[in-house]
C-alpha cells in the first residue's frame, strides 16, 4: 500500500534554513488505513513491522510507528520491526523469532533521497513552467534517463552512413549428394589482414581473381568451450528478460511480480507467495534455496547435471545490496507445470521464467564444440591471399541448456557442416559480394535504457518502471515498435535543462549521489551535510537560470485549419494519448478535436475507413480504423497496403490492444 506518511503535494515541505527538516502528512487516501491500525495498535500487546525488506520498506515502517504514536498520543509507543523475503510460512516464523530495531541508518537514506527529489522536482518543474509551458515536470533521475534517450536519438540522426561489402562463396562437397553436403563459407582475411572492401568494384575484382581457382578445405580446427549459466534474476535482468522474451514492459513486469510475490491461492496450501522479494539488486542465494535446487536438479535431470560445488555470483552492480537474494522460487518443487491451473497466462510466463532462470543457475555448464574450417582457394597448386571461413556450433553437454538458454545462446545450434578433411577438394557452386552499410546506435528499448541505468549506477530496483513510466506519461517520449522516441517537446526539455542545469543531469552526478545515499544507509555519512552539499550549487544554478534563460516554446505545427469556436488557428499538440488537434487560443478556449495519423492504408475489415496510428493508456502504438467505434478493427501491427492480403483482426477495445 506504499506509504502511510509523505511530503505535502500543495507546497515543498522541506524547511532548507532548518537543516532540511521534512514536514510529513497522512495522505487522504491513507488516512482510513492509518485509523484502522491504530485501532488495533491499542488493542495489542506488542506491535511488530513487517514492511518491504528495502530501504523503502524501512521506512515505511518508520513512518507508520511515527503515525502510530501521534494518533495515541504515546511518543513512548515502542514497535519492532521483521524482515522475511519470501511470504512463505518459514520465512514468516524466522523472521518473527528474530525481531529487530528499525534501522535509522536506513530510514535516513531513504528520507535524504525524498527530500532531494522533492527539491529537484519542487524547483526545477516551476522553472520549467516559466519557460517552456505549464505542467512539465523535472525529476533527478527521470531527467538523466531523458537525456539518454535523447542524445542517443540525436546521435543516430547525425550518423553518416559508410558503404563496406562482404564476400561469400556456396561450397559443396564432392559429391553432393543431400543439402547438407552444401555450406557457405565467407571471406575473412586478405594477405592475412582483415579484408576492407569498400566498394563494389574491388568486390567484383575479386570475385574476377577468383575465376577458375581450387577451393581445396586448408585447415579444419575443433575446440571446445564451456559455458556457464547466468545468475539468478536481479529486478533489472528480469524486466530486461521478461522485454525481450515475453515483450512485458518494465511496469507490467512489476506488476506480475508483485503478485507472485504477495502470494497465489494453490489449492491445499491456500494463499502462497510464490517467489521471493523482486526489488532486489543482488545475486546471492540462501544456502537453503542451493541446497534444495541442488537435491532437485540430481532427482530431475540426474546427478551428473550437479556441479561438484554450488555455483556462486558476483552483482555487477555497484553498491549492490548484497544482503538481499536474487529473484528466485520460493519452493523450486512449484514447478511453472503444476502451478499452471493456479496462474492465469501472463503470471505463468514471468513465473516460468523465474523459475527456469534459478534452477539452470545452479546447474552445470554447457560443453559446446565448435568446428572452424579454413579455404584458402588456390592456382596452379599455389595458395592465392584469400582465405574463406565457415564454422558451425553443436552442443555437446546440454547441461543448463536443457532449462534454460540466453537469446544469444539461442543460435547455437543453426548451422552444420558435412564432414570434411583437410586438403579436400571443394566445388564452388556461386561466388557473390555483398553490399553493406554501417547502422547507426539502436534507439533504446525499455529493456536496454534500464541496463543502461545500472551501468551508469543510476536509480535502483524500485525506481526503474516509475522512471519508465513518467517520461513516456507527460510526453517526453513515446514507444515507437518497442523503442522510446523522444518528442519535440522531450528535445526541448533536455535542452533546456542541459544549458541552465549541466551537473543536476549528468549521469556521473547522479550516479555519485547514488553512492552518497549508500554510504547513508550504511552508516558513513549523514544524511544533511550531503543534502547542504547538493543544494548550494543547485540553487545557485537555478537563480542564474531564471534570471538568463530566455522563454522557449516548443514547436508547434499549424493544420491550416481556424478553430470554428474562437477562429483562431488549430494546431497539432500532443498529450498523454497521443496527438491532437488544439487552438492557439488555450486555454482561453479550449475547443479541441481528435487527430487522425493516417497511415496511407485503407481498413482491411470495413474498406470504408483509413487506417490511423494511435496510442493507448500505456502509451503503446496501435492500429485502427479511423471509422471508430462504427468499425472496431484494431491491431498491435499494421496491416499490409493490399486489402486482399491483410490479416484481419478480432474487434477490440483499443486501449486493450498492444499491450505493455
Amino acid at each position: 500500500m506504499g506509504h502511510v506518511r509523505d511530503l505535502p503535494k500543495s507546497k515543498l515541505g522541506v524547511e532548507v534554513e532548518k537543516d532540511f527538516t521534512p514536514s510529513y502528512v497522512v495522505p487522504r487516501d491513507k488516512s482510513a488505513t492509518v485509523k484502522k491500525l491504530t485501532e488495533h495498535a491499542r488493542k495489542a500487546s506488542e506491535v511488530l513491522l513487517a514492511t518491504d525488506p528495502d530501504r523503502e520498506g524501512e521506512a515505511i515502517a518508520w513512518h507508520l510507528l511515527e503515525a502510530l504514536k501521534r494518533r495515541m498520543k504515546n511518543p513512548d509507543l515502542s514497535a519492532k520491526r521483521v524482515v522475511f523475503h519470501e511470504i512463505t510460512e518459514d520465512a514468516v516464523r524466522h523472521a518473527l523469532d528474530e525481531p529487530r530495531d528499525i534501522n535509522a541508518d536506513l530510514v535516513d537514506a531513504q528520507q535524504a533521497r525524498r527530500v532531494l527529489d522533492r527539491l529537484v522536482g519542487y524547483k526545477m518543474s516551476p522553472f520549467l513552467w516559466r519557460k517552456v509551458q505549464r505542467g512539465l515536470s523535472a525529476g533527478r533521475v527521470q531527467s538523466v534517463a531523458l537525456r539518454l534517450i535523447v542524445d542517443r536519438e540525436r546521435e543516430i540522426e547525425a550518423f553518416a552512413p559508410q558503404e563496406y561489402w562482404s564476400l561469400h562463396a556456396s561450397l559443396a562437397k564432392r559429391p553432393a549428394k543431400r543439402a547438407q553436403d552444401q555450406f557457405d563459407a565467407e571471406l575473412v582475411q586478405v594477405s592475412g589482414k582483415k579484408p576492407e572492401i569498400n566498394d563494389g568494384e574491388t568486390a567484383e575484382n575479386i570475385v574476377a581473381e577468383l575465376d577458375g581457382a581450387a577451393w581445396p578445405v586448408q585447415k579444419i580446427s575443433v575446440r571446445e568451450r564451456r559455458r556457464r549459466p547466468s545468475a539468478p534474476y536481479t529486478t533489472s535482468t528480469m524486466q530486461q528478460d521478461a522485454s525481450g522474451r515475453l515483450n512485458f514492459g518494465a511496469a507490467r513486469t512489476m506488476r506480475l511480480a508483485q503478485q507472485l510475490y504477495e502470494g497465489i491461492d494453490i489449492g491445499g496450501e491456500g494463499q502462497v507467495g510464490l517467489i521471493t522479494y523482486m526489488r532486489t539488486d543482488s545475486v546471492q542465494v540462501s544456502n537453503e534455496a542451493i541446497a534444495q535446487v541442488r537435491q532437485f536438479i540430481g532427482q530431475t535431470f540426474g546427478p551428473d547435471e550437479v556441479p561438484e560445488k554450488p555455483n556462486r555470483y558476483t552483482s555487477r552492480v555497484k553498491n549492490a545490496q548484497e544482503a538481499h537474494e536474487a529473484i528466485r522460487p520460493t519452493s523450486v518443487s512449484r514447478t511453472p507445470e503444476q502451478m499452471q491451473e493456479f496462474l492465469d497466462t501472463n503470471q505463468l510466463k514471468l513465473y516460468t521464467l523465474i523459475w527456469r532462470r534459478f534452477v539452470s543457475s545452479q546447474m552445470r555448464p554447457a560443453v559446446l564444440q565448435t568446428t572452424s574450417v579454413d579455404i584458402v582457394p588456390q592456382r596452379d597448386g599455389t595458395d592465392l591471399k584469400y582465405r574463406f571461413r565457415t564454422s558451425a556450433t553443436k552442443v555437446k553437454i546440454p547441461g543448463f541448456y536443457q532449462v534454460y538458454r540466453a537469446d544469444e545462446e539461442q543460435a547455437d545450434e543453426k548451422k552444420s557442416l558435412p564432414p570434411l578433411a583437410e586438403r579436400e577438394e571443394l566445388d564452388l557452386n556461386k561466388l557473390w559480394p555483398e553490399q553493406h552499410f554501417t547502422q547507426p546506435p539502436p534507439r533504446f528499448s525499455e529493456a536496454s535504457l534500464i541496463r543502461a541505468l545500472e551501468e551508469e549506477g543510476i536509480g535502483r530496483p524500485s525506481t526503474y518502471a516509475p522512471i519508465l513510466s513518467v517520461i513516456q506519461e507527460r510526453t517526453y517520449v513515446e514507444r515507437e515498435r518497442r523503442t522510446l522516441k523522444p518528442t519535440e517537446l522531450g528535445m526541448v526539455v533536455r535542452d533546456m535543462l542541459v544549458k541552465h542545469f549541466p551537473d543536476i543531469i549528468k549521469p556521473e552526478f547522479t550516479a555519485a549521489m547514488e553512492e552518497d545515499l549508500d554510504a547513508i544507509s550504511r552508516g558513513e555519512k549523514q544524511w544533511t551535510p550531503v543534502l547542504e552539499e547538493f543544494y548550494g550549487g543547485f540553487s545557485e544554478a537555478l537563480e542564474k537560470a531564471d534570471q538568463e534563460a530566455e522563454r522557449v516554446k516548443p514547436p508547434v505545427e499549424e493544420t491550416g485549419e481556424m478553430c470554428e469556436e474562437c477562429g483562431k488557428p488549430l494546431l497539432l499538440r500532443s498529450g498523454r494519448f497521443g496527438k491532437f488537434i488544439g487552438c492557439s487560443g488555450f486555454p482561453q478556449c479550449r475547443n479541441t478535436k481528435p487527430y487522425l495519423d493516417t497511415i496511407g492504408v485503407g481498413c482491411p475489415q470495413c474498406g470504408q475507413g483509413e487506417i490511423v496510428r494511435k496510442l493507448n493508456k500505456r502509451r503503446n502504438v496501435f492500429y485502427s480504423c479511423s471509422r471508430y467505434p462504427d468499425c472496431e478493427y484494431a491491431s498491435s501491427r499494421p496491416p499490409a497496403a493490399r486489402k486482399d492480403s491483410a490479416e484481419k483482426a478480432p474487434a477490440k477495445e483499443p486501449a486493450e490492444v498492444a499491450g505493455d
